[in-house]
C-alpha cells in the first residue's frame, strides 16, 4: 500500500511543488531589501555615467565616478529620511515636482504612429493654423502728430508732392523706424510698425505711394514694392510639421483621458468653503 502511495504521479507532484515553493522563498524572498538597505546595482551605475557623460562629453574617471556616487547615496539617504519625517506633506515645490513627473508619463502614452491619409485629414481640418504669411517689401514715410501740431495732413500732402516730383521727402521724426523692408512676412512687419499698419497693407496697390496708414506710432505714407500674396501650402511641404501636430494633440488627448479615469477614483469634498463656480455660474458642487 504504501509502495503504491509512493510511486502515485500526484505525490511527485505535489512534492515537487512543495520543493518550489521552499526554493524560491529561500532563494528569491528569503532576504527583502530591508528599509535600511540602498542597493546600488549596474542600472544606477550606468545612468549616473550616462548623466555625467551627456553633461560633459567624456566618461567619468574613477575618482569621478566614486563622487558621484557618493552624492546619489547622500542624497537617497536625505530623501528617505525625509520621507520618513514627512517632509513632503504640505510642500508645494515636492507636490508640484511629483505632478510633473505624472504629467510627463501621461505625455509618454504611446501613440501609433499615423499614416498619410490621416495626416491629411488632420491637415484639411486644420489647414488654416498653416498658412504661409504674405510677403512685403515697402518703402514707408512716418509722420509724427505730435510735431506737427496735429496738422499732420498738411505734412502728408506736401510729403506726397514731393514724391509725386520724384523727391523723396526729408524724414521727421521715428528715427528707430525703418524707412524700408524687404521680403519681410507680415508677422514681422507687424512686429516693427503694428497689427493696425499690417491691416492696411492688404487692398494696398503696388508700386505707389498710399496713405496714409496709421499705426501706433502715428501716420506714415507706404509704397508697397512687392507684395506676395499668403497662401496655404500644399501638405507635402508641412508634412513633417503637420506629423508633429497631429501626435502632439494625440499625446495631449491620451493624458486627459488618463486623467478623467484617474479623476474617477477620487471624491471632492469642500469644508469651510463653497465650491469654485464655473464660467455662467453653474456650481460644481462636491462632485466626483
Amino acid at each position: 500500500m504504501l509502495k503504491r502511495i509512493l510511486r502515485e504521479p500526484l505525490l511527485h507532484f505535489l512534492l515537487l511543488g512543495a520543493l518550489l515553493f521552499f526554493a524560491y522563498g529561500w532563494l528569491g524572498n528569503a532576504a527583502p531589501p530591508r528599509p535600511d538597505e540602498i542597493v546600488i546595482d549596474t542600472a544606477r551605475i550606468e545612468t549616473l555615467q550616462g548623466q555625467f557623460e551627456r553633461t560633459w562629453q567624456r566618461p567619468p574617471t574613477a575618482r569621478e565616478l566614486r563622487g558621484l556616487v557618493d552624492s546619489w547615496l547622500r542624497e537617497e539617504i536625505f530623501y528617505r529620511e525625509g520621507l520618513a519625517l514627512g517632509l513632503d506633506e504640505g510642500d508645494p515645490v515636492v507636490r508640484r515636482r511629483i505632478a510633473q513627473k505624472m504629467d510627463f508619463i501621461s505625455e509618454g502614452l504611446l501613440v501609433e504612429p499615423p499614416d498619410d491619409a490621416a495626416l491629411e485629414a488632420w491637415f484639411a481640418e486644420n489647414a488654416e493654423q498653416y498658412r504661409v504669411d504674405p510677403v512685403y517689401s515697402l518703402h514707408q514715410v512716418y509722420f509724427d502728430p505730435g510735431r506737427y501740431d496735429n496738422d499732420w495732413a498738411g505734412a502728408v500732402a506736401a510729403a506726397r508732392a514731393a514724391l509725386a516730383a520724384g523727391t523723396e521727402p526729408e524724414p521727421v521724426g521715428g528715427a528707430l523706424l525703418p524707412a524700408a523692408l524687404s521680403r519681410v512676412p507680415a508677422r514681422e512687419v507687424s512686429r516693427v510698425f503694428g497689427e493696425v499698419f499690417t491691416e492696411g497693407l492688404g487692398a494696398a496697390p503696388v508700386g505707389q505711394w498710399f496713405g496714409p496708414v496709421r499705426s501706433g506710432f502715428g501716420v506714415h505714407l507706404v509704397r508697397i514694392d512687392e507684395r506676395t500674396p499668403g497662401r496655404i501650402p500644399a501638405f507635402a511641404e508641412v508634412r513633417d510639421r503637420v506629423e508633429r501636430d497631429f501626435l502632439a494633440q494625440r499625446r495631449d488627448a491620451a493624458a486627459e483621458a488618463l486623467y478623467a479615469s484617474l479623476r474617477e477614483r477620487y471624491s471632492v469634498r469642500y469644508e469651510g468653503v463653497s465650491p469654485p463656480q464655473a464660467d455662467g455660474g453653474a456650481d460644481a458642487g462636491a462632485s466626483r
